[in-house]
């Protein structure tokens, strides 16, 4: 948009349709000729020219993995089949290795730009280009050029967007790309390469890419029937709607196949006349269904990537998942990877993943995941920890630097996924593999092994769980119990709030798996950054600027005062005539706990007043998550059975560093004498009340930190499943009164290293600390 048009002035010149058709028909005619290919292309470059009133139109093609200027109006004939650029340079470049268009002003102030003598365009200042995409890959740009610096109006970048989807279809039909030498000259495409992200659950995985949502690829781009196109996208309409009420209605747990969280933004986009009609303007143009959606999709990630609000970036991501269903509807391809089931070791490629999605693949197949997005706190991560899967998130651009079928080396620990790895590096991966493997099975031979240490002392180790599939793991690693089982993974995966009876189903199914071993209920933890769609207000607006210490979990609770009473009637019930344990996430103050076991008690005396069976004993606990309960312990302690210390949530709110931002997720050791020094202090505060003291989350479950645990008299832990066979070794190599003494001293007085310090210790006494 000219930066003299106001942002809210209507667009001006003819509308997209009108000019990409004008276009189209000119183009139709050239190619329906009986000239060869280039002089097809030099027609072509005219009439985009003449129709957009650009005094340059240019055609570049991707040749032996070169960009190569094939046809052009306005620049010099003589640089055609002489200029070549490679992939990344220039400007025509950028455009194909980044697929996106460009639209400048003055090319030249680009930090990409690149003068090319040759072609003479040193007198042109506007510049606009848009990639030429076959089978979502680059094989060449259209570009157009001007005199006057001036930004492209809106209409004529999208009638270069439409024109270029068509020149893609007709270029291979005229054989003048080789898509198979395409796809092995560009670099990014061929040879071994390592691509690096953001581990967002550890672990290594081995298997072979398989894109979440199946590549479509669109045959036939030019509309024969407009009509006949336009009946084709209201039946499609009406499929997905249909689908989409359907799953609004019947979502179940572990079976619903689509996000969660967007089913509701999915009604909304679904109903959008605004989208609908877009999408008839493209048809207008002469596109089929397929064309005109993959074409108004298009329009949609050129605006995502002008979004920095990160709320409004969402929906347009939640509209271009509505697209992609679409367009499987209208091309008869309906269904992700899940459902066309995997046939082999797995790790599926994905944008972004939703806990439901995720939950549909088969669990004996898939081996990891690699996501262009997502973060530390995201659902779909949470679910992955629970089931075991190595994921590695912010892998930008990574489903346009493999085909389906490529091998992958997944290395989470590392932070890296090697595609096509050679030989050498597949050797390397397989031998680290092994000793992990011999590690795992030397763990499974402790599965009825009590962990004490060799002082005598007798560790509690128990596991986190969240999916009822979690539970059989305490038979298969012998832990003591449940530590914590997040009730809101329920929710999470749910299209709306699981009634109450599904609850209590699904908290009877995990006490009667469980059997004699406890099982600590954690009450919904929801709201700031695990929002709900189906949980509307303030409260769950989404849009809090540090949701992590937003209105969440106890506090979001207490204030939907329907949502907990439904969930404490639900454990009670489920726990009719054995032990419950239920715990409180985020309690601050005491009073908070106070009011949350009022409910269950108000629970208790109506499910009393209807002879139902009730628990034979009630445990109440607390998670200590933010440092503020630290300092009134004294008052809370006598009211409590237990109390858990959420290490993940307290570290980030002890340090100030949002654990979801990568630059930050590393920065603060778990091992800081400050952070110790914290707990030490509960330790102590406890010591003259009977309460039981657990630490849970991920701290627990590494080898180090348990250590530095153990040293500060902490003898309860709830980790991942994976980590109670390495932790039970841990304890039975451990002296609790050496590392006791020695974490008294560190403390005392705080050595610069104190991580550095503990390893010796370790190692000195042949213990295995990694």
């Amino acid at each position: 948009m000219p930066a003299s048009q106001p942002p809210n002035a209507p667009p001006t010149g003819p509308s997209p349709a009108i000019a990409a058709r004008t276009i189209l028909t000119g183009l139709h005619e050239v190619m329906a000729s009986r000239h060869n290919a280039q002089a097809k292309l030099n027609h072509v470059v005219e009439i985009i020219g003449e129709s957009l009133d650009s005094e340059v139109c240019s055609i570049y093609l991707l040749r032996e993995g070169m960009l190569e200027l094939f046809a052009t109006r306005g620049l010099n004939e003589e640089a055609v089949h002489v200029t070549r650029l490679a992939i990344g340079e220039g400007l025509v470049g950028t455009i194909a290795k980044n697929v996106e268009m460009l639209n400048l002003a003055e090319a030249a102030a680009h930090p990409d730009f690149l003068y090319r003598p040759e072609t003479g365009e040193e007198r042109f200042h506007s510049f606009a280009g848009v990639p030429i995409v076959r089978k979502e890959r680059a094989v060449g740009a259209l570009t157009v050029q001007h005199v006057d610096p001036r930004r492209y109006e809106e209409v004529e970048i999208e009638a270069l967007q439409t024109v270029a989807m068509v020149l893609s279809e007709l270029i291979a039909n005229a054989d003048l790309i080789d898509e198979q030498d395409a796809f092995l000259t560009n670099p990014q495409l061929s040879g071994q390469q390592q691509l690096k992200g953001l581990p967002l659950v550890k672990g290594l995985a081995r298997g072979f890419a398989v894109f979440h949502q199946p590549r479509i690829s669109i045959e036939q781009v030019v509309a024969e029937d407009t009509e006949a196109e336009r009946q084709r996208v209201y039946l499609a309409f009406d499929k997905m709607r249909e689908q989409i009420e359907t799953m609004t209605n019947q979502a179940e747990f572990g079976v619903d196949g689509e996000h969660a969280e967007v089913l509701k933004t999915y009604k909304m986009f679904a109903y959008d006349e605004g989208w609908a009609r877009r999408i008839n303007e493209a048809i207008d143009s002469g596109l089929t269904a397929e064309a005109a959606i993959e074409r108004v999709q298009q329009r949609t990630r050129m605006r995502m990537r002008q979004i920095d609000d990160p709320l409004l970036a969402d929906r347009m991501h939640d509209l271009e998942d509505l697209a992609n269903r679409l367009l499987r509807i209208v091309s008869g391809q309906i269904g992700t990877a899940a459902a066309l089931g995997l046939r082999q070791d797995t790790i599926l490629i994905a944008r972004n993943l939703g806990p439901a999605e995720l939950l549909e693949y088969d669990r004996r197949r898939l081996k990891g995941v690699v996501m262009e997005e997502g973060s530390l706190t995201s659902h779909v991560v949470i679910v992955a920890r629970a089931m075991g899967v190595p994921v590695l998130g912010r892998v930008h651009g990574v489903r346009g630097m493999m085909r389906e079928g490529d091998e992958i080396l997944l290395d989470a620990d590392q932070a890296v996924a090697n595609v096509r790895p050679t030989p050498v590096l597949t050797e390397a991966f397989e031998a680290r593999s092994l000793r992990n493997r011999e590690r795992q099975a030397g763990y499974a031979a402790l599965r009825d092994v009590e962990p004490f240490s060799r002082d005598g002392e007798r560790i509690t180790v128990m596991m986190n769980a969240g999916l009822r599939d979690d539970i059989p793991m305490l038979g298969m690693t012998g832990a003591d119990g449940i530590g914590l089982f997040r009730t809101e993974f329920q929710f999470l995966v749910s299209a709306a709030l699981p009634q109450r009876d599904r609850q209590t189903r699904l908290y009877r199914d995990v006490l009667d798996t469980a059997g004699q071993k406890p099982v600590i209920f954690r009450t919904v933890d929801v709201g700031g950054d695990k929002s709900l769609p189906y949980l509307r207000g303030d409260e769950n607006s989404g849009d809090e600027e540090n949701p992590a210490m937003g209105w969440r979990a106890l506090r979001l609770a207490l204030a939907r005062e329907g949502l907990m009473k439904a969930q404490a009637r639900a454990l009670l019930e489920a726990a009719g005539g054995r032990t419950l344990n239920v715990m409180f996430p985020m309690v601050s103050e005491p009073w908070e706990f106070d009011a949350a076991k009022a409910v269950f008690e108000q629970q208790i005396a109506f499910l009393k007043d209807r002879r139902k069976t009730l628990p034979e004993q009630i445990r109440y606990g607390a998670m200590l998550e933010v440092p503020a309960l630290a300092e009134m312990l004294d008052v809370l302690a006598p009211k409590l059975s237990f109390l858990s210390i959420g290490t993940n949530d307290l570290t980030q709110f002890l340090f100030a560093a949002d654990r979801s931002n990568p630059r930050l997720a590393e920065r603060y050791d778990w091992l800081s004498p400050a952070i110790l020094r914290f707990m030490r202090r509960v330790v102590q505060s406890l010591a003259p009340y009977r309460v039981d003291l657990t630490v849970c989350g991920e701290m627990g479950g590494r080898r180090l930190e348990a250590l530095a645990l153990i040293g500060l008299g902490i003898r309860r832990l709830s980790i991942t499943p994976a980590s109670v066979g390495p932790l039970k070794e841990l304890v039975r190599k451990v002296d609790t009164r050496e590392i006791s003494a020695a974490m008294e001293q560190w403390l005392a007085e705080p050595v610069t290293d104190l991580r550095g310090a503990l390893i010796a210790w370790a190692e000195e006494r042949g213990i295995d600390w990694d």
